[in-house]
């Protein structure tokens, strides 16, 4: 099985008292669309895609399995035989959601000692629609913040959704050694959505004030969303940590 995401994350599974919304979401990006994934090429990083979340195109008819808010898609290249077949997942179970995606719950799968369990999967997933909406969009906003930075990064990574800690993140070499940025949910250590910047050596240089958190900084979501530009705001916090990084 693939191993393991490999670059330094907060750790912590989010708690179930942080949102059973976000907990059935983190259980279908895990149990569904990585699996499906996963099961085809061995790997296991998802994308952000329209309206959410999902898979790059795997398998012999390129297929994308992706999440539109509390919808569950599947899609085949065009030419490939197949077409658009979607699930609402609002009263299904993960079971519902398996059997849709021909993933098999019951097969071994690793994707990091973080991730959360198949669980019961005849239950039905505890999803609101709105929230789900807004989890969602923030990802959509991460990916924003992301792409702004990418043409001044040093050797940056495909942004990827990582099933285990529920996170989109890339990493990218600074004159203090590689760092990852990232866009989280919340964990266990910080129950509400944050961005983060987590290097992963040890130095922590320039302003004490930045470095907030034991695994680098972090600036909670809820602060970026009441600028006026999101988007640009979290790209200064991302540069900041990048300039003292550099030295700056």
């Amino acid at each position: 099985m693939p191993p393991s995401d490999p670059t330094p994350r907060p750790a912590g599974r989010p708690p179930g008292a942080a949102g059973p919304t976000r907990d059935a979401l983190h259980r279908v990006a895990t149990h569904v669309l990585a699996r499906a994934r996963a099961a085809h090429d061995g790997r296991f990083g998802l994308r952000v895609t329209p309206g959410g979340i999902g898979t790059p195109a795997f398998g012999p008819d390129g297929t994308v399995l992706r999440l539109a808010g509390t919808v569950l898609v599947l899609e085949d290249r065009p030419g490939a035989g197949g077409g658009t077949e979607a699930l609402e997942l609002t009263g299904r179970s993960l079971g519902d959601a398996a059997v849709f995606a021909g993933v098999d719950l019951a097969a071994p799968f690793a994707p990091g000692a973080d991730a959360p369990p198949v669980g019961d999967a005849a239950a039905a997933l505890a999803l609101d629609p709105p929230t789900a909406r807004a989890l969602l969009d923030g990802y959509r906003l991460g990916a924003a913040v992301l792409d702004r930075l990418v043409p001044g990064l040093r050797t940056p990574s495909v942004a990827q959704l990582w099933p285990e800690h529920f996170d989109l993140a890339l990493d990218a070499d600074t004159p203090a050694g590689r760092v990852t940025l990232g866009v989280s949910p919340g964990d266990g250590g910080h129950p509400a959505p944050y961005l983060y910047v987590s290097p992963w050596e040890p130095a922590r240089p320039g302003d004490p004030a930045y470095w907030n958190a034991r695994f680098g900084a972090l600036a909670a979501w809820s602060e970026v969303l009441t600028t006026g530009d999101p988007v640009a705001t979290g790209g200064a916090f991302f540069r900041r940590g990048l300039d003292l990084l550099a030295g700056s």
